[in-house]
């Protein structure tokens, strides 16, 4: 039978009060062996955390989407076997130390002693991990963190690597080629998570390049465009516009410009000839122009 529930339930005592069940009657132990002899099986992996860093909300969330499937295959009678993790590897641990070190870099680590360096990165990823453990089991959620795998373990770096071969015994590995975003100060690509990072962003001003296209059409007319990629213009086979936006002709020094009406502001203070949206059948004609880079507001 199960009790009645109060139309004024307090939430948090009521899991307090689960919690404390659970505690004393080991169900969280009886639970990661449940079905332990069925022919059935369902694996957890849990994606490491980093014990350096402190949990928040988007841990809460994953981990209570995680535990929903183990929990439901459980109940149609599959062993669950919940493997918790820690992340010990990588860029957020050793940034950490370096700011600690007073440390900037590849060349300042060296100089400090990588050796010296890696021990006190493999101390630091255990500086949160009560907190951690404390976390998970206040969400209830249910993995083995007595036995955890740990990155940076011998065995489990080479059952990593040994996976590896494995897949390259069976043509699953190619060589191939991707852009990443590249650090210089670590000296090491960074992954999406690193870049989108708080921490590494930082307002900077940059100057923005215009570019001049000499209309094959019409004499004496410059379509002038704004870009913030100047590097890719090398490339460039054509000059589309949209057909969405206000474009605009003015006049100023004896030539005729054709831009974006927003940007008319910001190069020139001449009147507008006219304003204009393009057509589709427009763009045909400006598919091929001859262009040159200039690299300052135009006078």
């Amino acid at each position: 039978m199960y009790k009645k529930v109060e139309t004024k339930l307090d939430f948090l005592k009521n899991e307090d009060n689960i919690l404390k069940f659970w505690e004393e009657n080991g169900i969280v132990k009886k639970g990661l062996h449940l079905h332990e002899n069925s022919d059935k099986t369902f694996t957890l992996y849990d994606g490491p955390p980093t014990a350096n860093g402190k949990p928040h909300i988007g841990h809460l969330l994953t981990r209570a989407m995680k535990d929903i499937i183990p929990r439901f295959k459980s109940m149609k009678g599959y062993y669950i076997f919940r493997k918790a993790g820690w992340d010990t590897h990588g860029l957020p641990v050793e940034v950490e130390i370096e700011k600690e070190l007073g440390l900037n870099g590849k060349q300042d680590i060296e100089k400090y002693g990588v050796e010296e360096f890696i021990k006190l990165c493999r101390e630091s990823v255990w500086k949160y991990k009560g907190m951690w453990e404390k976390f998970t089991d206040r969400i209830g959620y249910w993995v083995d963190m007595e036995n955890p795998y740990i990155t940076y373990d011998n065995n489990y770096i080479e059952s990593v690597f040994w996976a590896l071969k494995e897949m390259d015994k069976k043509g699953l590995i190619y060589k191939g080629h991707k852009i990443m975003p590249y650090c210089p100060r670590c000296g090491t690509t960074l992954s999406k998570m690193e870049l989108e990072n708080g921490d590494n962003y930082k307002i900077l001003k940059e100057n923005s390049v215009f570019v001049k296209f000499k209309s094959l059409e019409e004499e004496n007319t410059y379509f002038l465009v704004w870009t913030t990629t100047p590097w890719t213009l090398p490339s460039n086979v054509a000059l589309c516009m949209n057909p969405k936006e206000e474009y605009c002709t003015l006049e100023s020094d004896g030539k005729k410009f054709v831009m974006l009406t927003k940007l008319v502001p910001t190069l020139f203070e001449e009147e507008v000839i006219k304003f204009f949206q393009p057509r589709k059948e427009r763009l045909s004609k400006v598919t091929a122009i001859r262009h040159f880079l200039i690299t300052q507001k135009i006078k």
